[in-house]
């Protein structure tokens, strides 16, 4: 069983499936997997998905280690590059590991031999995706680019001052992107945010192909001003790749929100839990898994292209496959309005 439906990412020639593979597991998120584990991953990419694949990755992920595994790994299976697309997320450099544990996001990472910077600006982002270029390893190339994580970059300015300076960055960052667009070394650039507020203030500035939201447009979360964006979005013919819409696997069972502790007596702990709590019950009276329902929902607006996805477990990309093949009961979602766990005036369901 595959995926075999594809759409347009937004005014690009590229057509994508209904899933994007994510990548930080290759890069040894939380724990270091085998190689051998990490090709079964890549492998089972393209036993579920129609070529050409579409891929996911970032300099962060690993210090570029990920970046180094998909290369090695598509071509130990002997995949043509014409059947998957790679798309790379630039702002941070790999440099050589000089202390005990990589500087960067402590803790998060294992077993890696390298450790990295952020970087931006206008030759910033070039070295970024030149070396991701290198780390690929020659025969694969990165045809979508974005860079990674402005928001955080932003918010963490000192004064508004700061926070204007590092505007210019990211802009400088982005004429590089549309420079090597301009020159047919990529095929589209975008944008990937956890938060979708600054996705909208950056699009004030630059014509993106492509946004990817995170935590944003889910189940649990779709307010009013998400929605008239992705719109805005949909009139523009911009692509939206939707992830995390299970807020950090919260949503099916998991005791983190969007990847942070909650304690369940607190306000928002007894604001998330509740509705989580009437969310099972709901879903258990209509025979259908929470996860399967997040995934729907994830994929409802017609904006949204893809949904991004990312497991170390290769079975489970099977059963997503086998998700998205089912359908969600129209009674379903007519419940969830009426029990106030949804928009009311959600359009799409």
């Amino acid at each position: 069983m595959k995926l075999t439906a594809k759409r347009p990412l937004g005014n690009t020639t590229l057509q994508v499936s209904q899933v994007v593979y994510g990548t930080s597991y290759l890069g040894n998120l939380y724990r270091e997997l085998p190689y051998g584990e990490k090709l079964e991953l890549i492998k089972r990419w393209f036993e579920c998905t129609e070529k050409p694949v579409v891929i996911d990755t970032a300099g962060k992920y690993g210090a570029g280690l990920a970046l180094e595994v998909i290369g090695k790994g598509l071509a130990e299976l002997g995949i043509d590059s014409g059947d998957v697309v790679i798309s790379n997320k630039l702002g941070w450099y790999r440099v050589p590991l000089t202390t005990d544990e990589p500087t960067f996001e402590p803790g998060a990472w294992a077993g890696l031999e390298n450790d990295c910077i952020q970087t931006f600006g206008y030759e910033g982002i070039i070295n970024c995706f030149e070396q991701g270029e290198e780390l690929l390893g020659g025969t694969y190339h990165a045809e979508v680019v974005s860079v990674h994580d402005p928001d955080e970059y932003l918010l963490a300015a000192s004064d508004p001052a700061d926070r204007d300076r590092r505007l210019i960055e990211i802009l400088e960052s982005y004429r590089a992107l549309f420079d090597l667009k301009r020159e047919g070394r990529v095929k589209a650039v975008g944008i990937g945010s956890k938060e979708w507020k600054i996705i909208r203030e950056l699009y004030g500035h630059v014509p993106f192909d492509w946004v990817m939201f995170a935590n944003s447009f889910t189940i649990f979360r779709h307010p009013k001003e998400i929605l008239e964006f992705m719109d805005q979005l949909e009139r523009d013919n911009v692509g939206i790749i939707n992830s995390a819409v299970f807020h950090g696997g919260f949503l099916t069972g998991g005791d983190k929100f969007d990847y942070k502790e909650v304690d369940p007596a607190s306000e928002m702990g007894r604001k998330l839990f509740g509705w989580r709590d009437a969310f099972n019950a709901l879903c258990g009276k209509h025979a259908v898994a929470p996860g399967d329902v997040a995934l729907h929902f994830g994929l409802s607006h017609p904006a949204v292209v893809s949904i991004a996805l990312n497991t170390s477990k290769p079975e489970k990309m099977n059963s997503n496959v086998e998700i998205l093949q089912r359908k969600v009961p129209e009674s379903f979602w007519k419940a969830m309005k009426q029990e106030g766990l949804m928009d009311r005036d959600y359009n799409y369901l």
